[in-house]
Order: structure tokens, then sequence, then C-alpha cells
């Protein structure tokens, strides 16, 4: 099996984290690694932004815990305080990466291939990685999205698209089974 192939076998969503950076060399080469990713018509319309800021992730995870506790289905409430109340898993480091929207939501694709880029550039470089969609909740009250937008330094028109959490894992696990039924030729 070639290194590529390797490294997307061997990925899995890490939500344990010990508290231990990666080291700048890496962040910023698992960085250059989510702008090097492909999009529609190359109008690269993400930015890569690596918070280190414990503080700021801090808040964004309190945030984003407030409008899970606030949703009527409390299945997922349930399941973050079943484990420590901890929605980002203690991860030391967030990128994340806000989008310019567009109509045909182009952008958001193209944020999710920034978004592989990242985690296997991570599991490559040694660094456990998990995708957290769930930040996007700490941007649904107006204030707050106004707020975490300047701490995050968003550039004028963009949104939130979608953040990945990075450091190294406390636990390990297996990587999940693939489901080859999934998989369909036509010929």
């Amino acid at each position: 099996m070639n290194d590529t192939l390797k490294v997307i076998t061997e990925r899995y969503s890490c939500r344990d984290f010990r508290d231990e950076m990666p080291s700048d060399e890496i962040l910023q080469a698992i960085a250059d690694a989510g702008i090097k990713a492909p999009s529609s018509m190359n109008r690269q319309p993400w930015r890569v932004i690596v918070v280190k800021d414990s503080e700021l992730i801090k808040d964004i995870e309190e945030e984003t815990f407030a409008r899970i506790s606030e949703m009527e289905d409390k299945t997922l409430y349930n399941r973050i305080v079943e484990r420590g109340g901890k929605v980002f898993y203690t991860a030391p480091c967030m990128v994340v990466i806000p989008v310019f929207p567009d109509e045909r939501c182009l952008s958001l694709i193209d944020c999710g291939i920034v978004c592989q880029n990242i985690t296997l550039a991570a599991t490559s470089l040694g660094v456990n990685s998990v995708i957290c969609g769930l930040a996007r909740l700490a941007f649904l009250d107006d204030c707050k999205a106004e707020e975490f937008s300047k701490r995050l330094r968003f550039p004028e028109g963009y949104v939130f698209g979608i953040s990945v959490l990075l450091g190294y894992a406390n636990t390990s696990k297996a990587p999940h089974e693939p489901d080859k039924d999934k998989i369909i030729f036509i010929e």
C-alpha cells in the first residue's frame, strides 16, 4: 500500500486529546496542506485560521455547549455530559476554516476539501484530529457570531465553514471499518 493510502486508512476521529500543542513547524505544514486544496474555478474561498489561544477555544466551546443544551432533543447534550461536558475533547488546537459564501454552496464543498487535506496532513505528521462541525453552533447567535468572527479575524463577508481539532491522543482507537457495500461499479 502506498503512503497516501496508508494515511487514509490510519486516520480516525480522535475524541480524547492530551494537553500537548503540536509544534509551530508541524502546524504550519498542516495549514500549508489545507491551502493546497483544489477549489471551484480556483476561487479559494477560504481562510485557514490556526487557533492556539486556549481561552478563545474555551469560549467557542462554551457557546457551542450552551446552544446544545438549548436543543429540544437532549440526545446530543446527554452524550456530551456523559463524556465530561467537553465538546472539543480537550484539544489544544483548533483550525477554523471560514468561507466566503456563494449561492450555489460551492464554497462549502471547497471548505470540505480543505478540511480533508488538513486531517490527512495531520495524520501523516503524527498529529490526531477530529472534524468538528458542532463549532458552527457558536455562530448561530448574531452577536456571538460577530464577536467570534472578529476574534478569529475573519475577513469581511466570511462565515464559519468548519473546524478541525488537532493535538495528540490520550488514547487511540482503530479507524472505523469501511462499509464496502457503499461502492458501486457501473460498467
